[in-house]
């Protein structure tokens, strides 16, 4: 008999979460800043960097997800690889932040690809069986959005202590640096510091998780083989199986839709309040905060609303909100409708409307992830194989979308409208004012116009919570059988 799932093992899980809101939250919004804007990287460059990234990420998130799903050890599918990881992802994400001095512009685009390159590779290493495992942790169609929400709960607490440490600690505004994130000194004890953090989180999720190694799910087949060929070609039938599942095809397109959405907002954030709204440090900090902690309200309230609505609705529902945070403020400010710059009015407006934005993005983000651990029992009732790495590789793929691809449309954005770079650009008196409107357009209508795409995506998916009640009574069925087979011979 299995034993129940403690809430000790759901938040030990959870907290592994952090590590990659750690990461999400460094790279998508300060790196294509401190890069372009402080280092004068030029956009398009940056940008070709993080993309690079995003194209290595399309290869080794299901090889990783591939290789842990076939993996024999006597710790398991997943546990292997959250270890082996720690420890590089802290040592990447280091050097990402510590260029050396005096590099040319091609140096430094080499050394960004290069760091860039290694700190997904770990995080891929661990995210993907993290994010599988919690797949495995529970089969129940409820108790699967609680995992998930807890899991996105603890995602923007990382997001909440990057930012936290960011623009109240290491990027606060100071007599010598009135604009703090040109503080080229401090990006190197921010690293540190988050290093440090992605370390004790990632250790954390894998021994407190440790105890339930003996009762998950174990490879089916045949045994893999170690040999390059061999794990190539099981991955590309394995990825082709997938795309063959409908459910997950049309979820996946979706997904990444709003996930680019999401990059775009993150890479321009900086740019939208530092010279747009023109805010300072404080506020900065006030508004960036709220959206993780929208976020973490709306994962909790998640689980609940699954009670009275289906998981895509949610995903729908989430990314409409979302959309409409994102481009209504720039409409408005172009009407002259909305409060002006340097007044309470405008802070306290962006703050509310980031809290809803975060708020409406946790009815996507968890329900679009419990829907893939419910497709992989689809997946497995008609197939056969339980194959939660390869769905999550998706997963981590589309959450990855959000500071690869996003970054680099960013990127060529600024550069298609001109955008000044260099750290004597440190107020909007020094941008054109045409500029300034062709940011709030790139940011806002361009940017939420995609949503339209995402709501045709995810209504061709036609999961429900009847028809997955359904897969697993005939799943126990199913596997009854092959384990009494099993003893038979």
């Amino acid at each position: 008999m299995t034993p129940q799932l403690t809430r000790n093992t759901k938040l030990a899980y959870g907290i592994g979460q952090m590590a990659e809101g750690l990461k999400n939250s460094a790279l998508g919004t300060f790196v294509l800043f401190y890069y372009n804007q402080v280092l004068g990287l030029p956009g398009t460059l940056a940008g070709l960097a993080l993309a690079i990234a995003l194209v290595f990420d399309a290869l080794t998130d299901p090889l990783a997800g591939s290789i842990s799903d076939n993996w024999r050890s006597r710790f398991g599918r997943r546990h292997p690889f959250m270890y082996a990881s720690a420890a590089p992802l802290a040592f990447a994400f280091y050097l990402l932040f510590t260029p050396p001095e005096g590099m040319t512009e091609w140096g430094l685009f080499s050394w960004l690809t290069a760091t860039v390159l290694l700190t997904r590779g770990a995080m891929t290493l661990y995210h993907v069986p993290h994010i599988a495992l919690g797949a495995e942790l529970s089969t129940d169609y409820q108790e699967r959005s609680q995992i998930v929400s807890i899991r996105y709960v603890f995602s923007f607490v990382g997001f909440f202590a990057s930012y936290g440490l960011g623009f109240a600690w290491f990027f606060r505004d100071t007599e010598a640096f009135p604009n703090g994130q040109f503080n080229i000194a401090a990006y190197e004890p921010y690293a540190i510091s988050l290093s440090v953090l992605m370390l004790i989180t990632i250790v954390w999720s894998g021994w407190g998780t440790h105890h339930r190694i003996p009762h998950l799910p174990q490879p089916l087949g045949e045994h893999l083989k170690l040999s390059v060929v061999g794990i190539v070609t099981r991955m590309l039938k394995e990825i082709w199986g997938a795309l063959n599942n409908r459910s997950f095809a049309w979820l996946f397109a979706g997904a990444l839709v709003i996930f680019v959405m999401v990059g775009i907002d993150g890479a321009l954030n900086l740019y939208l309040y530092e010279y747009f709204w023109e805010l300072d440090s404080q506020e900065k900090l006030y508004v960036l905060l709220v959206f993780p902690v929208g976020i973490i309200i709306g994962s909790v309230v998640c689980p609940t609303t699954h009670k009275f609505i289906s998981k895509r609705n949610g995903v729908i529902i989430g990314g409409i909100g979302w959309s409409l945070v994102q481009f209504v403020p720039i409409l408005l400010r172009f009407e002259g409708l909305f409060p002006e710059n340097g007044t309470d009015a405008l802070v306290l407006t962006l703050t509310a409307l980031k809290l809803f934005q975060g708020f409406a993005a946790a009815q996507s983000l968890v329900s679009f992830n419990s829907m893939l651990a419910d497709i992989a029992d689809e997946h497995e009732l008609s197939t056969g194989k339980r194959q939660e790495g390869i769905f999550f590789a998706a997963a981590s793929f589309a959450t990855k979308t959000t500071s690869g691809i996003g970054s680099f449309i960013a990127g060529v954005g600024l550069d298609v409208i001109n955008w000044p770079r260099g750290a004597h650009i440190q107020s909007a008196a020094d941008i054109p004012v045409e500029t300034l409107a062709s940011l709030g357009f790139l940011y806002g209508p361009i940017v939420a116009g995609f949503a339209v795409f995402n709501v045709l995506f995810i209504l061709q998916c036609k999961m429900t919570r009847a028809g997955h009640d359904e897969v697993v009574r005939r799943l126990e069925v199913v596997r009854r059988e092959r384990i009494n087979s099993e003893t038979l011979r």
